[in-house]
């Protein structure tokens, strides 16, 4: 599929919009893990988004999925179903602002894994900024064992660093499938995917929510659909390199919604070890795009 050209700057503010609408997806999700437990919260939104996700492929128009694209389909499906498990119930131990600044490690991942899987080569600029990563990694550890010590924060910090190395590889998956298939149809087999993984468990974990649980998982389905959708157009129109900054937003979404719905208060620590992170990402990708030159060289 040959993207067709739009300006940089509409890219940016699609993907800022899906990143958006995930971080309220976020807060949904937090509230229903802490209700029902992750392994329900994620089966019965995924069940809903299946749904949704055929709409989107069918309003699309994208006609049939090739056999390279169902690939792609099923090892993103595959590693965002472990990514989910592992982020969501992290998220339930930690606040919002903190889970998610530790996920901004994924970018740095990134290159490191193309590295290792491709053959890229990488400089001293980009080891450095590995290490000033794991450094912000450390402040917010810090803080939070300072401000919520105890063994539920500590697993719960462990479950998402585990979710951001996957993220990782999500990242360079998400670019190649981006360029295989139109956005309504990675909406739909990324959730056909992840809701057939689930399912294998449900004979043994599978409890059916109760009345007032189902407004809350069909409004994570929705904003989940629709920030996929946005973000598989974003991407099909726009550099990864440029557009992966926007990521960064969501960790204001994350501090303002965990502060108006949870009560969560963002540290200092917080603040400090985000900001390394990001400024240690940025320095590492801004001599290149990462699609470009890393994960193109596949197709």
């Amino acid at each position: 599929m040959t993207p067709r050209t739009v300006s940089p700057a509409l890219a940016f503010a699609i993907a800022a919009l899906g990143i958006g609408l995930f971080s309220m997806m976020d807060a949904v999700m937090k509230s229903l893990v802490l209700a029902i437990g992750v392994y329900n919260a994620l089966l019965w939104r995924q069940m809903i988004s299946v749904g949704l996700g055929a709409v989107a492929w069918k309003m699309g128009n994208s006609g049939r999925a090739s056999g390279r694209a169902l690939k792609l389909h099923l090892a993103r499906g595959l590693v965002t179903t472990a990514m989910a498990v592992l982020f969501f119930w992290g998220l339930a131990r930690v606040p919002m602002a903190q889970a998610i600044s530790l996920t901004y490690i994924a970018p740095i991942l990134a290159l490191l894994l193309a590295a290792v899987t491709l053959g890229e080569r990488v400089g001293w600029k980009t080891f450095v900024a590995s290490i000033a990563a794991l450094s912000g990694v450390l402040v917010v550890m810090i803080g939070q064992g300072r401000e919520v010590p105890g063994p539920e924060t500590f697993h719960g910090t462990l479950a998402i660093l585990g979710s951001a190395v996957l993220y990782a590889v999500n990242l360079v998956i998400a670019r190649l499938q981006s360029q295989a298939a139109r956005p309504g149809e990675i909406a739909f087999f990324q959730a056909l995917v992840i809701t057939a993984t689930l399912a294998l468990a449900a004979p043994w974990l599978a409890v059916v929510p109760e009345a007032a649980q189902w407004p809350k998982l069909i409004l994570a389905a929705g904003l989940a659909t629709a920030s996929l959708w946005l973000l598989g157009w974003a991407y099909a129109h726009g550099d990864t390199g440029f557009l992966a900054t926007t990521e960064y937003t969501s960790f204001v979404n994350a501090a303002g919604l965990g502060f108006l719905v949870f009560g969560e208060r963002v540290s200092a620590f917080t603040l400090a070890g985000a900001a390394i992170i990001v400024v240690a990402c940025l320095y590492a990708a801004r001599r290149r795009d990462i699609a470009q030159t890393s994960i193109e060289a596949t197709v």
